[in-house]
């Protein structure tokens, strides 16, 4: 196996020394530590593209790329051993460049011990072990218990632990379960090995999802000996009857075929991604599980559902391949799912398709998946955006990382916001301690800039801020209060917010940005306040007069903050920006109406709010705006219909429109 060692750059293997067949390829670092393992269906194209230009290579694979010492591969002959390989080896190094599927909580798991004599019943979690048919994950284990405490009314099979059912062996005795009809209670002889048997298999068939069968079997023997007088019995078949519908009530139906599928959704940001799978077997949903992990390389959602998959599914083998579903819904196929294909149906023993669901109740069902994964990102967001040890820890890492004097306690974050030049905004966003203060969120209209030019749009929204900075700093007076001084208005007493200096300055955008940012606090003269850029292609820090960027950890609190910081003045001026094009559309659509002057144009937008509104609305509703009459009304409805692509008229003697 060939195999370089030297040193990032000279470690890079020839061209002709690498084969053109489908392998799998290591990067180890200077320790011999494997930090990545990847595949590819032609290992001299893949292990070329990562020795290129790394200002042309994404951020984390420059990162991986930079930390290693040495590349390694082996071929093998389909893309289906590399798939396996590629597994393989993720499980025996845990490269730290690859991604990992964590659990964001531990699931419980219904299982049943077959290889025992006497098969027991039990909730678990953990990891699995051979001789065990798992059922689940589940949600909540209270669940599962109490829908097995109601099915052991009618599968009376062991659920004791080996203690117990040793114990009452010895003493000849059964445990309270086998008097009340909840176990069969093998322990001491009540029921032979085979017959016990059958009860766990009629259980295992029933909670796999073939449910009608025993619930028409009940059923039936229930009405028999009803007919033949036996009412003792129909009672206790009606009460098991009960046990059996009650138990499925907890399992909702969403496919009336009994399809048996796992849905898989996903939700990511460019640091995270949150993954959902509900568990549908028999039409029913069984389990649910969720993983949030980070995306430490390059690749789509493609890329990361072949990633889960591999995860998923990788580890069963043959043993565990009754848990994989005939059918996997995904958001987006694999980059190659012809390959992942073929290997689940390897370890299922039979044809796994894997899908992306158009319409009807499946893709119905993705879609609530899919919100499940975006509240779990959120979710996982907030909890970390709120732990006041990790805020503190991104600030410090923000003072150290950007080499600043003090920890940036209030941060101001400027972003641009335009549509081919016209209605140029930008946005302000402050976060103190590490949290959004809405309150002191500002915006901009771009005045002195023509065109599309976000550079000298930054130039400008900077200047104004902090000229507006100085002058409150100069209008001010500090009083002492139980917090620490404030600077406050000395006329009115109120407290001026624009009057104290950020920590930290944040621009969305690289090196132009970042100067232009600068070059305005030089200009008024403003020498102690820092400034930096995030630019969104690589979550690259870049600060002025640095011809290379400041690169923060991918897992750093620093970068995670900052990240938010930016992400939320993008929303900010985006939000702004929309609102501004609308109202833009509205008055230029009214300006050839005749008699509606500005005053009653504003009174209508105030009104309205929005284009889509206004159009929306009847002429009876518009001529219900104070100053704005049914001759008025008639025309604007006009207006609105034509700038959609309509041929209106006006019937000028009933004053209605006709549409044509």
């Amino acid at each position: 196996m060939p195999r370089s060692t030297a040193r990032r750059p000279d470690y890079r293997p020839a061209p002709g020394s690498i084969p053109t067949q489908p392998g799998v390829y290591r990067f180890r670092d200077a320790r011999g530590r494997v930090i990545y393992v990847g595949k590819a269906k032609n290992l001299r194209a893949r292990l070329s593209s990562y020795f290129q230009d790394p200002i042309g290579l994404h951020q984390r694979t420059a990162a991986m790329v930079a930390s290693g010492a040495s590349v390694e591969w082996t071929v093998v002959k389909t893309e289906v051993e590399a798939l396996q390989l590629e597994y393989s080896w993720i499980k025996e190094f845990d490269p730290r460049y690859n991604v990992k599927y964590r659990d964001d909580k531990s699931y419980p798991w219904l299982a049943v011990t077959v290889g025992d004599e006497f098969p027991r019943v039990m909730v678990g979690r953990g990891a699995k072990r051979k001789g065990t048919k798992y059922f689940g994950p589940y949600s909540h284990a209270w669940a599962i218990r109490e829908t097995v405490d109601q099915l052991l009314r009618v599968f009376p099979m062991r659920s004791c632990s080996n203690g117990v059912f040793k114990r009452s062996g010895q003493i000849g005795r059964p445990c309270l379960l086998g008097y009340i009809d909840k176990c069969s209670a093998p322990c001491v002889g009540n029921i032979s090995a085979e017959d016990h048997r059958a009860i766990v298999d009629d259980f295992c068939d029933f909670i796999g999802g073939n449910t009608n069968t025993f619930v028409k079997r009940i059923r039936t023997e229930m009405y028999a000996a009803s007919e033949t007088l036996d009412f003792e019995k129909a009672a206790r078949l009606r009460d098991d009857l009960g046990a059996l519908e009650k138990a499925l009530e907890k399992q909702a139906v969403v496919f009336g075929d009994g399809t048996s599928a796992d849905v898989i959704a996903l939700a990511e940001d460019p640091l995270e991604v949150a993954v959902q799978i509900f568990y549908v077997r028999g039409g029913r949903i069984r389990g649910q599980r969720g993983w949030v992990a980070d995306r430490v390389e390059e690749g789509g959602t493609a890329e990361l559902v072949e990633d889960f998959l591999l995860q998923l599914y990788g580890g069963l083998g043959e043993e565990g391949g009754d848990e994989i579903p005939r059918e996997i819904l995904v958001p987006r196929l694999p980059p190659e799912p012809e390959t992942m294909e073929a290997l689940l149906s390897d370890l299922r023993g039979s044809r796994v398709r894997i899908r992306v669901p158009q319409r009807g109740d499946k893709r119905s069902l993705q879609e609530t998946v899919g919100r499940n994964a975006g509240q779990a990102l959120v979710m996982h967001k907030t909890k970390r955006a709120s732990d006041l040890t990790a805020r503190n820890q991104a600030l410090e890492e923000i003072q150290v990382g950007l080499g600043l004097d003090d920890v940036p306690l209030r941060i101001e974050c400027f972003d641009i916001s335009n549509l081919q030049g016209t209605e140029v905004v930008a946005s302000m966003v402050v976060f103190e301690d590490g949290l959004a203060r809405k309150s002191e969120y500002r915006r901009f209209v771009i005045k002195g800039v023509d065109g599309q030019n976000d550079v000298a749009s930054m130039h400008e929204v900077i200047t104004r801020r902090f000229r507006r900075l100085l002058d409150e700093q100069a209008r001010s007076t500090e009083v002492a209060t139980e917090s620490g001084p404030m600077l406050v208005d000395p006329e009115t007493g109120r407290p001026r917010k624009f009057a104290y200096a950020p920590g930290l300055v944040v621009v969305d955008g690289g090196p132009p940005q970042v100067a232009a940012a600068q070059r305005a606090l030089d200009e008024l003269g403003i020498d102690d306040i820092p400034v930096c850029g995030l630019a969104k292609r690589l979550e690259e820090v870049w600060l002025p007069e640095r011809e290379d960027p400041v690169i923060l950890a991918r897992s750093s609190e620093a970068l995670y903050l900052l990240q938010r910081v930016r992400d939320e003045a993008h929303r900010f001026a985006i939000t702004h920006h929309r609102s501004r094009r609308s109202k833009s559309m509205v008055e230029s659509l009214l300006d050839d109406v005749p008699g509606l002057g500005e005053v009653r144009r504003k009174t209508l937008l105030k009104h309205f709010g929005s284009l889509r509104k206004l159009r929306a609305a009847t002429v009876a509703e518009i001529a219900q705006v104070p100053g704005i009459g049914e001759r008025t009304a008639i025309a604007i409805k006009a207006a609105v219909e034509q700038s959609s692509g309509k041929t209106v008229s006006v019937n000028t003697a009933t004053g209605e429109i006709d549409e044509s």
